[in-house]
């Protein structure tokens, strides 16, 4: 390889490493377990806007998803029988990444579900979470903190399970 060659490598890695370190560095903080939970506002399918402040004093479980991923659509029966079962207590809010609203509203139907669909159109919230692929689902407490990640695909069992014991952690 001549002198020119070996220039270019070396450009290509260091605007490589560039890319990487500012895609990493975007200036996010993503909380951990027992840190404060990221404080969003989306919008529903319905055209009304959620924050998860409007939650205040409720454990509220938060579920990263997209219409076409399989896992996703193997999971929307459990976190429809959560809604369900316990929507009213343990509100359940499934916010898409960056879907068209068409997309989400077929799905929706498809699968005949009540819950409630936000949509995070930039997938800044995801960001925010520090969610990397689809299913993740968080569970927040009553104060705002974040409990509990669960990556991959969840059931109404264990999440009923998992906010009963930081119920019983939090006494």
């Amino acid at each position: 390889m001549n002198k020119n060659g070996i220039w270019w490598v070396i450009i290509i890695f260091v605007v490589g490493v560039l890319f990487i370190l500012a895609n990493g560095l975007r200036g996010v903080e993503v909380p951990d377990i027992g840190e404060a939970a990221y404080d969003f506002e989306l919008s529903s399918i319905d055209d009304e806007i959620y924050r998860l402040s409007d939650f205040k004093g409720q454990y509220v479980v938060l579920n990263f998803f997209a219409t076409w991923c399989y896992p996703c659509q193997e999971e929307e029966p459990e976190l429809e029988k959560f809604h369900q079962k316990y929507g009213e207590e343990y509100p359940l809010l499934i916010i898409d990444r960056s879907e068209p609203k068409s997309r989400i509203l077929e799905f929706k139907e498809e699968y005949d579900s009540t819950t409630t669909y936000l949509m995070d159109k930039d997938d800044k919230v995801s960001q925010y979470y520090g969610v990397r692929g689809q299913p993740e689902t968080f569970i927040i407490s009553p104060e705002g903190i974040l409990l509990e990640k669960i990556i991959g695909p969840t059931t109404s069992e264990d999440l009923t399970n998992k906010i009963y014991l930081a119920m019983l952690n939090n006494k």
